[in-house]
């Protein structure tokens, strides 16, 4: 009797240990083709971009699918991670292609991971406007601005125990700096700008 318990429990384990390696290994490839996604946005290659982020829903759906039976090994960690960087791609391609943001449902990841990936966006926009200043386009950095208030303002919304919010006091905390630096950066860029156009007006009547 104790052969044939421990026989269906070690067949328990193994088909576990299977899909915890299959899970893994879908997660782990979510997180590198995210990152491909954000470069490809980052260069301007939306349609690669498009393609990069159907690929990763299409691998987050086959983990959800293989864990069903199995939530301790989704909720260990890596799936939230993995969800984390999909949702950061998804929205910061969503925002610069002025689409409606999807919500999490929409993305198949849960709440936590969907608003850790919405606080790392703001680094993200960050680079962009960074990239508008260097190109002496300072005013267009400035809607980019409001979205990344806007994202921490949502952030700071759930003050909740790390145990519910997997950390995201502290993305709120990192949002609230690059904001403020980045405030700071714009308006420097637009008195800088100001001031080139009044010299230019000045060497004309000269």
């Amino acid at each position: 009797m104790i052969y044939e318990i421990s026989s269906r429990i070690l067949e328990n384990f193994e088909t576990k240990d299977t899909a915890r390696e299959s899970s893994l290994k879908l997660s782990r490839k979510m997180v590198r083709i995210s990152g491909r996604a954000i470069k490809s946005i980052h260069r301007g290659e939306c349609d690669i971009a498009k393609q990069l982020l159907d690929e990763v829903s299409t691998m987050n759906r086959e983990i959800i699918s293989e864990l069903e039976d199995h939530p301790d090994i989704f909720h260990a960690g890596f799936v939230e991670n993995a969800q984390q960087e999909y949702a950061e791609a998804s929205i910061l391609y969503s925002i610069l292609k002025k689409d409606r943001v999807p919500d999490p449902a929409k993305l198949s990841v849960k709440d936590p991971a969907y608003l850790l990936g919405l606080g790392d966006v703001v680094g993200e926009l960050r680079r962009f406007i960074l990239d508008l200043i260097r190109l002496d386009r300072p005013h267009e950095a400035e809607k980019l601005l409001e979205i990344m208030d806007e994202i921490y303002s949502t952030i700071m919304l759930f003050d909740f125990p790390d145990a519910l919010s997997r950390g995201l006091r502290r993305k709120g905390d990192v949002a609230r700096s690059l904001v403020e630096r980045t405030r700071g950066d714009i308006t420097n860029a637009v008195e800088h700008a100001k001031l080139k156009e009044q010299m230019s007006e000045l060497e004309k009547k000269l």
